[in-house]
């Protein structure tokens, strides 16, 4: 290289610490990922319009025509085919997006795990089975953006933040949490930390996406904007027992879900019967019981938890017909099933603790999943838009609490943990949820 030369690029290297060419750096980074957020918010948010209409319509079909439960055991047989014949490869669901994203590799995720997961999961819930709606979603949002980053031909390192993004807008146009759902993007593919680098990315997702799904005219549950009486010492040590129970609670689900799957993998070697022997026993627990209240979604439930003294036992139930439902290879999230648990755990524990009901539903609501999804700055994120920032602090006591007590478990067992929960658990950092939880069940 000439002197001349060489003299101008060094005259660069030095500006590019200058406030005008970092501005300029900044302003081109934003403009790019304003393009790519309004690409993967507008297709994500779109996808979970569509799907969210499709639940809204199986629900109200299957709550007017109850006959069509005793059809779990042929709706398990439909899904399992699908999957065992045309989507192995998207058999991991969310788990799989996560590997993804911590190991990133040249294939890119299936695009067939959309529809499908999409079309299985609005069948489980018109059949009857007890289910969510985030793992669709974000499912859904997965491969649509890794594919669309294959058309645009990004690097690997914006692939993967466009990756994350997906999560965060999955998230955020399912449940109408635009702040929860960035944060979640950013939290639950790594425990116990969380990568600024993808921040910006992730909130303009979040926020798109939401607004599109809002503008294809779904709206979303209005929970009640819960007040909270001043913090003293006895409020406080009522928040924390409220928060071990609720993280105890979320180990619960994490093992009983992981547990029944592994059982029904044991039973039955051939895939597409264990979702039919799953749905005939589901079926049958649902004649027995004689409520539709623990299926689905549980919405209903959900409200009711904060108005009026419910069953003590139904979030023991909520656990086990979903623990039935995913781990025998039926379709669908589960979040908003661990929102019913903590609702009406939160409800249960109102004879108990000197705190008002609905403060104690709310906190149950996110920390339970807190617990179980290893979240718990999302959830508090979470609690403040659904119910107002009035109990932001018994929240964030629930959350970070229930975070703290759920251990090293949880129902992503793709979940690598950077930061153990504690000193004495730092020999299983750079592990696995999954492996974790065999070695501590």
């Amino acid at each position: 290289m000439s002197p001349r030369f060489q003299s101008v690029f060094q005259k660069l290297a030095s500006f590019k610490g200058n406030f005008p060419f970092g501005f300029y750096l900044s302003f081109r980074y934003l403009l790019w990922w304003v393009l790519i957020a309004l690409l993967v918010g507008s297709i994500t948010g779109s996808a979970s319009a569509l799907f969210l209409v499709l639940l809204e319509h199986a629900t109200e079909y299957r709550e007017t025509h109850l006959w069509i439960i005793a059809f779990l055991p042929v709706a398990g047989f439909l899904i399992g085919c699908a999957y065992h014949f045309w989507g192995k490869e998207a058999e991991g669901g969310n788990n799989l997006l996560l590997l993804e994203i911590q190991k990133p590799s040249e294939n890119r995720l299936p695009l067939i795990m959309a529809p499908l997961v999409m079309l299985s999961t609005v069948l489980t819930h018109l059949v009857g089975g007890s289910a969510g709606r985030e793992g669709t979603a974000v499912q859904m949002a997965g491969p649509l953006a890794d594919n669309l980053a294959s058309w645009l031909r990004v690097k690997p390192r914006d692939r993967k933040l466009m990756l994350i993004c997906s999560i965060s807008g999955g998230f955020a146009s399912v449940f109408g949490t635009p702040l929860a759902g960035a944060v979640f993007g950013l939290e639950v593919f790594l425990l116990g930390q969380i990568r600024y680098n993808a921040i910006v990315p992730c909130i303009l997702t979040a926020v798109i996406a939401d607004g599109v799904t809002s503008s294809w005219g779904v709206t979303h549950t209005a929970y009640p904007t819960v007040s909270s009486p001043d913090l003293d010492y006895i409020t406080l040590a009522a928040s924390v027992v409220a928060g071990i129970c609720f993280g105890i609670t979320a180990r619960l689900f994490s093992w009983a879900s992981h547990a029944c799957g592994a059982a029904f993998k044991k039973l039955i070697s051939f895939p597409p019967f264990r979702p039919v022997l799953g749905g005939l026993v589901l079926a049958l627990l649902i004649w027995a019981l004689g409520t539709t209240k623990y299926i689905g979604l549980g919405i209903p439930t959900i409200e009711a938890a904060f108005l009026e003294i419910l069953p003590r036992y139904d979030f023991a139930l909520k656990i086990a017909l979903t623990a039935l439902t995913l781990g025998s290879g039926f379709k669908g999230g589960e979040v908003t099933p661990l929102f019913f648990v903590g609702a009406t755990l939160g409800n249960a524990l109102f004879s108990f603790l000197p705190l008002p009901l609905e403060l104690l539903v709310a906190m149950g609501f996110v920390a339970v999943f807190a617990g179980a999804a290893n979240t718990p700055l999302a959830c508090t994120l979470m609690a403040i838009e659904l119910f107002g920032a009035g109990c932001g602090v018994y929240a964030g006591i629930a959350c970070v609490i229930a975070y703290l007590f759920s251990g090293h478990t949880g129902i992503y067992g793709a979940q690598m943990i950077e930061t153990s929960k504690h000193p004495l658990l730092a020999r299983e950092t750079g592990a696995r949820l999954s492996d974790s939880q065999k070695r501590h069940p």
